[in-house]
């Protein structure tokens, strides 16, 4: 009988225990780390070996991004339950669920920044089908998402801590339109550049003009300026503000990079036509850098004042290469024409002497004798 009365008394203390409300959230605490070990245990484990199975890697990367938020959420979860049965109260209360909203902020920030990263470098990958996302304006579509997540924890960090933001919000819109009258050149700038990298008229790489007459590479698109080398090797950076409210020839745009280029030249009158334009047409198709395909051609012009105008019309691979080849082309020519006999005119005025006008007698005060006068004459 008295190991019944023990047995029973042990029972009695046991549930007195049970019946305490730190046992009870101690309880909850490692119930929640077991399932969240349990829980990060299944996504690391089973799901991620079947998403290893498929062919796009994107489940992979999302898969092993979202076991540890989760692991933490649910940790998070069995924490504030256990605050919840130790009956908090106060400045307590406040600071241990302040506490916990803003470590699952910070942890659901982390994971939705990358997040954001990972799905816009998948899309960035398909431009056919996602026509403003590619390597250009990755950058530009991640800030921006980055800057409008920090701003979404912000907030509701601050809900959390029951902080009033209406005044923030006032103040930031005050700031905001101080901001933009005073750095209104910076924010044209910066707008211009965002509508640059979504309309595309032009990439890093390519070849354009300017209306002012620069010629170069794009070598860097920012949120401010555009930069360009020149063929002098010298920089040149332009304010978005103005490449977005100028004319801008891409000499590399269109459904390749090739380029035309045009070679005028000038023969005499009675030069063989057929002649000029078959040493033209070769001096083209023997050059390695002019294309064959598509073909050189001649067109006859004009028929200019001193000579016969034409052009010759050939394409390169690469508008880099228009200096060099037109030398060579030039040279080609010249040497040609004046291997074949063929005469370059060059402006040239004759003067036609109808007739010499009468001699006339010496002026008075003039020098000299007038022809009247005999050889001879004593003055």
């Amino acid at each position: 009988m008295q190991a019944v009365a023990d047995f029973l008394g042990r029972f009695a203390a046991l549930g007195a225990v049970a019946s305490d409300a730190r046992f009870q959230a101690l309880a909850v605490v490692l119930l929640s780390i077991g399932v969240a070990r349990i829980t990060d245990r299944l996504i690391s484990g089973w799901i991620l070996r079947w998403a290893r199975q498929t062919e796009t890697d994107l489940d992979d990367e999302l898969v092993g991004i979202l076991h540890r938020p989760i692991f933490v959420f649910v940790l998070l979860g069995g924490i504030a339950i256990a605050a919840g049965l130790l009956g908090l109260d106060g400045a307590l209360r406040t600071i241990t669920y302040g506490g916990l909203g803003s470590v699952g902020i910070l942890v659901g920030l982390d994971f939705a920044i990358r997040l954001n990263r990972l799905v816009l470098e998948t899309l960035s990958h398909h431009p056919s089908r996602f026509r403003f996302i590619d390597q250009r304006t990755l950058p530009l579509f991640r800030n921006v998402n980055n800057v409008l997540l920090v701003g979404g924890g912000a907030y509701f960090f601050f809900l959390i801590w029951n902080l009033d933001v209406s005044a923030w919000l006032a103040s930031a819109g005050i700031v905001g339109i101080a901001v933009g009258f005073g750095a209104r050149d910076t924010v044209a700038n910066f707008f211009a550049g965002v509508l640059i990298l979504a309309d595309a008229p032009y990439k890093i790489g390519d070849f354009i003009v300017l209306d002012s007459g620069e010629r170069g590479m794009v070598t860097q698109i920012g949120l401010r300026s555009t930069r360009m080398l020149t063929r002098d090797d010298i920089e040149v950076t332009v304010p978005n503000a103005i490449m977005g409210n100028t004319k801008i020839i891409n000499e590399t745009g269109g459904p390749h990079v090739k380029e035309r280029i045009r070679v005028r030249v000038s023969c005499a009158y009675g030069s063989d036509i057929d002649q000029v334009k078959e040493v033209l047409l070769s001096s083209a198709a023997g050059h390695p850098l002019v294309c064959a395909e598509p073909t050189p051609r001649v067109r006859f012009r004009t028929l200019g004042v001193s000579g016969v105008d034409l052009e010759l019309l050939a394409w390169i691979e690469e508008p880099v290469l228009r200096g060099r080849v037109l030398d060579a082309l030039n040279t080609e020519v010249y040497e040609r024409f004046a291997k074949e006999g063929i005469e370059i005119p060059y402006e040239k005025q004759d003067l036609y002497v109808k007739e010499f006008p009468p001699d006339l007698r010496a002026r008075p005060g003039q020098t000299g004798r007038s022809r009247e006068e005999p050889e001879g004459t004593a003055p």
